[in-house]
């Protein structure tokens, strides 16, 4: 059983295909929790895990899905993409802390709507966080340079 620990507060009412960078959202975190923000401050970016409380449970894909429904990229499977339609709909964004006041976290290009419970908070530390020797499809960088057709 999962229990969000705050929720998240901005302009976006409906889920959205991109457009995320630019988007500013207020993290409320239960008071229960305020003390355990202590130090959070000091870091550039954190890890937001959120449920997406929009996306239908357990909903998949009949068979592969091409990224972002965009037919030029290939069909590849649910697990290859970030689309939103997940077995548990639990969404991980790392985002950049502009500041925290009291239980209140402002971030910047959370990908998660106006209502959106969050699960868990975490400090981004590059040690840890970014791996070295990262491979990806050529199809990805496709996804930010090519505009859909």
């Amino acid at each position: 059983v999962l229990k969000p620990i705050g929720i998240v507060s901005n302009e976006v009412k409906e889920p959205k295909r991109g457009g995320w960078d630019d988007v500013t959202s207020e993290i409320v975190i239960d008071e229960e929790w305020e003390e355990h923000l202590e130090g959070l401050e000091e870091f550039s970016h954190i890890i937001v895990v959120f449920w997406m409380h929009k996306s239908p449970v357990g909903t998949r894909p009949p068979g592969k899905i091409h990224p972002r429904g965009r037919a030029d990229l290939p069909l590849v499977g649910l697990f290859a993409t970030r689309a939103p339609y997940r077995p548990n709909p639990i969404g991980v964004s790392v985002v950049k802390l502009l500041r925290r006041h009291d239980n209140v976290l402002t971030v910047q290009g959370l990908d998660a709507i106006d209502g959106t419970p969050v699960l868990d908070i975490k400090s981004y530390m590059t040690p840890v966080d970014k791996p070295e020797d990262i491979r990806m499809p050529d199809w990805v960088s496709k996804i930010r340079t090519q505009p859909r057709p």
